[in-house]
C-alpha cells in the first residue's frame, strides 16, 4: 500500500493544503490479470529510458514517485549511477530553473514572507508532522555550487531531491522528511518578470526583516517538530554563515554547503594524498572561488594538517584563497569578513589577479574548484600545477558539467596523466598510456546521508563540527582494496549505503564524545553491534 500526499483548497482558510491517503492494491478487474512488481519495475525504466532529454526523465520520475513510492525507491536502489543524476545533480538545477513550469503538485511546504507571525501554523500543515525527522531548508537565495544564482521558490527541487538521496542512501523513511522553501522574495528579474513564476513577486528584504523571519522560523521549528534534524541549503553567503552560527545550538542543525562540501573535499584529500611522494605538512591547497562553500571546505581542510600535530597557526599557512578579484591577503580591498581568517598576512607585492600567476607564486600541490567559472583551470594552469609536484591534486568541483573548471581529459592531457582528480560534476572514464583511469565525483552525497542519518539515530542536541569531521574521516576510510588499487580517491557510488552506515556509526560515536547525544543505548554497544544496529533501523523498499 501506498501513501501519498494529495493537494486540496481548505475553504475555510482559503489555502491550499495537503491531505494523506492511502493507496490500496487495485481490486480484481482494475489491474491487468498478469501483473508482477519485477516487471513493472522493468517496464517504468524502459519507460524512463524512452525519454530523451534529463528534463523530460526527472518530471517522469516525479509521477512515477509521486505515484508509488515504494517503487520509485526500488528503482533508485536497482539504478543508482542511472537515476541519482536525473533526481539531483545536475539534472535538479534545470529542474529548478523551470520549476515554475512544469509543476504539478506540492511536494514540501512553502512559507513566505507572508506568514510571519504564523510560521507556526503553516509547520502544523505538514500532514506527516508526527513522523517528520529530517529537513532540509533553503530560501533558494543562491545556487552557488550549481552556479543558478536567486532561484527564489524555485528552489524547491534542491530541498526535495536532496531528502529523496536521504531516503535513498541512507534509509530514512519517506515519511520522516519535510521538504521547506522558505519563499522571501527574489532579487531575480527573470523570475520577477515570469508570468508563471510560483513564488512572491517582491524583491528580498533587508537583513533586519531577514533575520526576524528566520528567528521566528527556527523557534516554531523547534516547537513545532523538536525531533527535526534540519539541513540549511543554498542560503547565501553572508546568511549562510550567520544563520549557521546563530542558529546551530538551538536546533541540531548543519549547512551542507558550508559543512557537507568540506567534508567530502577533505575526505578526496585523505585519499588522494595517499598517491602523492611527499610528506602532508609540505602540501600546499589554493582554492580558486571563495564563497561560503569555498571558505567552509578551507575550515574542514585545517584537519587534514592538525591530526599530525600541526598547529592551528601553521595550518592555516598552507591554505591559500582566490576570489573574483584575485588572492586574498590582509590589506587588499573588499575582503569580506568571513574571508579574513584565511586572508594571507604576510604578502606585500602587488593585486594578483590571474590565476596561471597565482598557482606559479604559490606553488600548491593541491588545486580545488569552487568558482562556477568554466575552463578556469587552464592549460598553463595544470602544466604548472604539474612543476609543483609530481601527482598534482585537482578537483574541480563546480557543477553542473558545463560551469566545471576544467575536464577529466584536460587534467590528464596537460599533467601528462599524473594528476588526481575529483571534480563535482560526473565524467567518464579515459584511457591514458594503455591505463584506463576513472574519476572521482566529489559529490556532497557521500556526506550527508549518513551524517544525518547518525545525528538522528543518537538524537543528537546539536551538530558539532567533530561530527561533521568524523563523516569525513569515515567516508576516507571506507575505500575497498581494489578501489585504492584504482586509485579512485572516492568509493563506488553502488556501494553508498553501505558507505552511509559506516559514517553514521563514527558520527553517532562524535556525538557520544561530544556529549550532544540523547540515545544513551547506544553507548553500550560495541562497534559491531552498533553497525548492525544502524543498518536495522534503514527504510528499505
Amino acid at each position: 500500500m501506498s501513501i501519498v500526499l494529495t493537494p486540496y483548497w481548505s475553504p475555510d482558510e482559503g489555502i491550499q493544503k495537503l491531505k494523506i491517503e492511502a493507496r490500496a492494491p487495485a481490486a480484481p478487474g482494475l489491474a491487468p490479470p498478469v501483473f508482477s512488481t519485477k516487471a513493472q519495475l522493468d517496464r517504468t525504466l524502459l519507460q524512463l529510458r524512452s525519454r530523451t532529454s534529463p528534463i523530460e526523465k526527472y518530471t517522469f520520475l516525479a509521477q512515477a514517485k509521486q505515484a508509488d513510492v515504494e517503487a520509485f525507491y526500488k528503482l533508485c536502489l536497482e539504478h543508482m549511477p542511472e537515476i541519482i543524476p536525473i533526481i539531483y545533480t545536475p539534472t535538479v538545477g534545470d529542474a529548478c530553473l523551470q520549476y515554475s513550469k512544469i509543476y504539478r503538485n506540492p511536494e514540501g511546504l512553502f512559507i513566505s514572507l507572508k506568514d510571519k507571525g504564523r510560521i507556526g501554523n503553516i509547520l502544523r500543515n505538514w500532514p506527516l508532522a508526527n513522523e517528520a525527522r529530517i529537513s532540509v531548508v533553503t530560501d533558494g537565495s543562491c545556487s552557488r555550487i550549481l552556479g543558478l544564482g536567486d532561484l527564489g521558490a524555485n528552489g524547491m527541487p534542491i530541498a526535495v531531491g536532496k531528502l529523496s538521496l536521504y531516503v535513498a542512501c541512507a534509509g530514512i523513511r519517506p515519511s520522516s522528511t519535510l521538504p521547506i522553501t522558505l519563499d522571501l522574495g527574489t532579487d531575480s528579474s527573470s523570475n520577477l518578470s515570469d508570468p508563471l513564476y510560483l513564488g512572491l513577486r517582491q524583491r528580498r528584504p533587508l537583513d533586519a526583516e531577514y533575520d526576524a523571519f528566520m528567528d521566528e522560523f527556527v523557534t516554531e521549528m523547534g516547537r513545532v517538530h523538536p525531533k527535526v534534524l534540519v539541513q540549511f541549503e543554498d542560503f547565501s553567503t553572508d546568511h549562510a554563515f550567520s544563520y549557521l552560527e546563530r542558529f546551530r545550538n538551538r536546533l541540531p542543525l548543519f549547512n551542507d554547503d558550508i559543512q557537507g562540501t568540506g567534508a567530502v573535499v577533505l575526505a578526496g584529500l585523505l585519499s588522494a594524498a595517499r598517491l602523492v611522494p611527499i610528506p602532508r605538512n609540505e602540501h600546499r591547497i589554493l582554492l580558486f572561488g571563495a564563497g561560503s562553500a569555498s571558505v567552509g571546505v578551507a575550515k574542514q581542510l585545517m584537519s587534514f594538517f592538525t591530526i599530525t600535530g600541526m598547529s592551528e597557526e601553521a595550518a592555516r599557512s598552507q591554505i591559500w584563497l582566490v576570489d573574483s578579484k584575485g588572492l586574498v591577503y590582509v590589506g587588499r580591498e573588499e575582503v569580506a569578513d568571513y574571508k579574513m581568517y584565511f586572508a594571507r598576512r604576510h604578502y606585500t607585492g602587488v593585486p594578483m589577479k590571474d590565476l596561471a600567476e597565482i598557482v606559479k607564486y604559490v606553488k600548491p600541490t593541491v588545486l580545488l574548484g569552487l568558482s562556477t567559472i568554466a575552463g578556469a583551470f587552464t592549460p598553463e594552469v595544470i602544466r604548472q600545477m604539474s612543476q609543483n609536484t609530481p601527482r598534482p591534486i585537482i578537483f574541480p568541483l563546480s557543477n553542473p558539467v558545463q560551469l566545471s573548471e576544467c575536464t577529466f581529459t584536460e587534467a590528464l592531457i596537460h599533467s601528462n596523466g599524473t594528476a588526481i582528480f575529483a571534480s563535482g560534476s560526473p565524467f567518464g572514464s579515459e584511457v591514458i598510456g594503455g591505463v584506463r583511469r576513472e574519476p572521482g565525483q566529489g559529490n556532497n552525497m557521500y556526506i550527508f546521508p549518513g551524517l544525518g542519518l547518525g545525528a538522528i539515530l543518537c538524537r543528537a542536541k546539536s551538530v558539532t563540527d567533530s561530527m561533521v569531521q568524523a563523516a569525513a574521516f569515515g567516508l576516507a576510510g571506507s575505500l575497498l582494496w581494489d578501489e585504492r588499487a584504482l586509485e579512485l580517491v572516492y568509493p563506488r557510488i553502488e556501494r553508498i549505503r553501505e558507505i552511509s552506515a559506516h559514517i553514521a556509526v563514527k558520527v553517532i560515536r562524535a556525538a557520544q564524545q561530544a556529549g550532544v547525544d540523547n540515545s544513551t543505548d547506544l553507548k553500550r554497544m560495541n562497534d559491531t553491534v552498533l553497525l548492525e544496529f544502524v543498518k536495522r533501523k534503514m527504510w528499505n523498499p
